[in-house]
């Protein structure tokens, strides 16, 4: 199974140069104006063009709103040095939501795209997850 990574924004240049800039990814391919394709992270991450206010689907009545927005499901980009990460990230137009906190898995800093989509970096230290993983 593969898992691909989809961003709904409402100005593709923008959202582009955003996480070019921020996170390092780079354009693999372009989907006419309406979709790109970024590489650089473990699965790909596709930003698909959505006006605000078009229907979010079918099945329900909400539209599509760019402010700052909570959703159960977020991305974390694992990064090896997270003070250098989080630097381009807000240099790139990143909101920082939370200010960096250390656990004994590792470093993590909680923010939001220009888009309204929260995201977090992390750091892994010591052995990462496994510090906290618990055998089954």
């Amino acid at each position: 199974m593969t898992l691909l990574a989809n961003i709904d924004v409402d100005d593709l240049a923008r959202a582009e140069a955003f996480y070019v800039s921020a996170l390092g990814l780079t354009v693999s391919r372009r989907f006419g104006a309406d979709g790109v394709e970024l590489l650089g992270a473990s699965s790909p991450v596709y930003l698909l063009r959505k006006a605000a206010g078009s229907a979010a689907g079918d099945a329900t009545m909400q539209t599509r709103d760019y402010r700052r927005h909570w959703t159960p499901v977020h991305l974390d980009f694992v990064v090896s040095d997270l003070d250098a990460a989080l630097a381009r990230a807000l240099a790139a137009g990143a909101t920082l939501e939370s200010e960096p906190r250390t656990a004994n898995w590792g470093r993590i800093a909680v923010l939001a795209d220009p888009f309204g989509h929260g995201f977090c970096l992390l750091e892994f230290l010591n052995r990462g997850y496994d510090e906290i993983a618990i055998s089954s």
